[in-house]
């Protein structure tokens, strides 16, 4: 049977339209996604991204970093050249002047000493990498809510970087710095580590750098020793290490030490019965262990060693004139005298200064305590002497052929229209020379300064050793112009040692801690300024000033010669004065200027001295004085009469107008003519 052919499927014929898509299946889903190639190119894109990014981020800490000081050593202790002051005697003056102390680890600190730092600069120190994010915050919100910065972000790591390795001032630049620091010596030290080396070299105040230093100038003890009390006033220090010193304002720095004992209770370092037990602490603490005697003289002191030797860069041992049996003797007589006469007079300050005739400083007090006022009256303050100054117009006198008997009138005198008065407001006439310096006469101090003239007596002034400005009126004779009891006492000694001119010097020996000599005095001055005739006569008019004239006071029972003064309105009192072996030099007053309680030289200042030297010399031989130990020379010069200058008129005024010096650092007002 044939075989069917299979018919080829039929071809439609075009018809123009496209063929309709089948429908999907009502449960199907369209496809979703990126397609695969675009998933790789930003997964890629990414990487490239974080590379570079990368890249930036360690170019941006090249960038700040490239210049960053280097960190060797940061550990190791810090010390400069210690320098020990001794007495004449061998006597430890202080020691360890340097501003570094001795390192310290925490683990060797009564613990309340870090607490104390931590609960104040840094309450989570131990938790944070070296950059405290709360910390920050939480400064944030406190000084929004104050209005103004009253609380920092920066931890204690973050300041030893800046301190230790940064500039003061304030940009970003130092700022990220300082976090790239922070973050280095948190990996690269422990914790206690960072802490004890910022304890080492944080600055507390009064050139001392560490918390040992500062310890030992604050309290005169070891950081080791140190109580609660005392670890919160250092800790308080931290903020403001000038303004709250206690060596400058005892209150404030209690005030500060209070809110540091809070700091503490709040981060649960201690209870609040024990924070208000160690606020009872105050006085204790403040007086500390001592190391306050002398400190006026041992500042001035190192004021003077880099002119002996340079800047030091080894140990030193310097070896100064000082007495500390007298040191302690003047530092006791002033402060007790101040506490109870002073101040029932108003007398708020003294200075008291005793050298040998030949200028070595046996004893130097600048103040009545040290720890409230570092400022030195005995060697900064210029003040007006008073009548002090007449023992230059005397000396001028005596130069130009006047001698103690020499006849001069005690009367109203007119001078360029000014006409001074006596103290007395009494006029004894006719009186010789040695009873006019005795009670100290205005009227006759100023004829006999117009007689021999005024620059004679500037230049007797100037022989003995005064450098400040001298008025060129005539009321210089009464002491218008501004001296230093430094000075005004190296004069008075100069008179004591026979009239051999005399540099007033503190250092004898400097040395290194091997013994070999730097430095040793060999011996200064000007030579002779003052006739042996001269020195004989004017020690014999002091001599009548303390036994019978305005400073009987000053009587010590032995051969003691010397002169008051007293300014304007009792603004400065003063008595100079000098036995065979010291010259001293009191002055009293007032920082401020202000007058005292009627206080004249005669009074308090002829007591304070007459009581230190009475102790000073106690049991040693009355020895006469210079230029009378030997027999009486003839008079260089016959007996002469001061004739009057001018008519005398009644007296017009009793002030004298005079500006005000234009270097004096303590204010003080012009003299009124008082004798004592």
């Amino acid at each position: 049977m044939a075989r069917r052919k299979q018919a080829k499927p039929r071809k439609s014929a075009p018809t123009g339209r496209k063929k309709a898509p089948a429908k999907a299946a009502p449960d199907s889903k369209p496809a979703v996604g990126p397609r695969p190639g675009r998933a790789r190119r930003f997964l890629r894109g990414s990487a490239v991204a974080l590379v570079w990014l990368g890249i930036g981020m360690v170019c941006v800490l090249a960038y700040f970093a490239y210049d960053l000081p280097s960190t060797e050593g940061l550990a190791e202790p810090v010390r400069g050249p210690s320098i020990t002051l001794v007495g004449h005697d061998g006597t430890r003056i202080a020691s360890h002047v340097a501003l570094f102390g001795e390192a310290v680890q925490v683990g060797g600190l009564p613990a309340y000493l870090p607490q104390a730092v931590l609960a104040t600069e840094d309450r989570r120190f131990y938790e944070h990498p070296g950059i405290d994010a709360v910390g920050v915050l939480r400064a944030m919100v406190a000084n929004l809510r104050a209005g103004h910065v009253v609380q920092g972000g920066s931890t204690i790591t973050q300041q030893l970087a800046k301190n230790l390795f940064l500039g003061p001032e304030r940009t970003l630049r130092r700022k990220i710095q300082e976090t790239i620091l922070a973050l280095w010596l948190e990996q690269r030290y422990t914790k206690d580590e960072i802490l004890s080396i910022y304890l080492n070299r944080v600055y507390f105040g009064a050139g001392a750098y560490g918390v040992e230093a500062a310890s030992r100038r604050y309290f005169g003890k070891p950081a080791s020793a140190v109580g609660l009390y005392e670890a919160a006033l250092l800790a308080g220090l931290l903020k403001a290490p000038s303004r709250y010193n206690p060596s400058r304002d005892g209150d404030l720095a209690h005030q500060r030490t209070s809110v540091v004992l809070d700091n503490m209770v709040a981060a649960g370092f201690i209870d609040a019965d024990l924070a208000k037990r160690a606020a009872a602490e105050r006085s204790n603490a403040e007086l500390g262990g001592g190391g306050w005697e002398g400190r006026h003289f041992v500042d001035w002191v190192l004021e003077q060693v880099p002119a002996f030797v340079g800047a030091p860069d080894k140990n030193l041992i310097v070896v100064t004139t000082l007495d500390a049996r007298l040191q302690r003797l003047a530092e006791q007589t002033l402060a007790g005298l101040l506490d109870t006469a002073g101040a029932e007079s108003e007398a708020g300050q003294a200075a008291l200064l005793a050298m040998t005739p030949g200028g070595a400083i046996r004893a130097m007090v600048g103040g009545k305590d040290y720890r409230t006022s570092q400022f030195n009256r005995a060697t900064q303050a210029f003040r007006q002497p008073g009548s002090a100054f007449k023992l230059f117009v005397y000396l001028a006198g005596l130069e130009a052929g006047l001698t103690p008997r020499s006849r001069v009138l005690d009367a109203p005198v007119t001078v360029e229209g000014w006409s001074p008065g006596n103290y007395t407001n009494r006029f004894l006439g006719d009186i010789d020379l040695t009873e006019a310096l005795a009670k100290s006469v205005n009227t006759a101090t100023v004829r006999i300064s117009e007689k021999v003239g005024r620059n004679r007596v500037t230049h007797a002034a100037r022989r003995l050793g005064l450098t400040g400005d001298i008025p060129a009126g005539p009321s210089l004779a009464l002491g218008t112009g501004e001296v230093t009891l430094l000075e005004l006492t190296q004069a008075y000694a100069t008179v004591a040692n026979g009239g051999a001119g005399v540099w007033s010097y503190a250092i004898e020996e400097i040395r290194d801690e091997t013994g070999e000599i730097l430095y040793r005095r060999s011996g200064s001055g000007p030579g002779i300024v003052l006739a042996p005739a001269t020195v004989r006569d004017i020690t014999r008019m002091l001599t009548a000033v303390v036994t019978e004239g305005t400073g009987r006071a000053a009587n010590i029972g032995r051969p003691a010669a010397g002169k008051t003064g007293t300014s304007q309105d009792y603004r400065d009192a003063w008595f100079m004065g000098f036995t065979a072996e010291l010259a001293t030099g009191v002055w009293m007053g007032n920082d401020d200027g202000a007058p005292m309680n009627k206080v004249t030289g005669g009074g308090l200042p002829a007591r304070l001295w007459a009581a230190f030297m009475k102790a000073a010399l106690d049991g040693q031989p009355a020895l006469p004085l210079p230029g009378l130990a030997t027999p009486d020379a003839p008079p260089a010069m016959a007996e002469q009469a001061v004739e009057p200058v001018a008519p005398a008129p009644p007296p017009i005024s009793r002030s004298i107008p005079m500006p005000r010096p234009a270097k004096a650092p303590v204010t003080s007002s012009l003299p009124k003519e008082n004798p004592r």
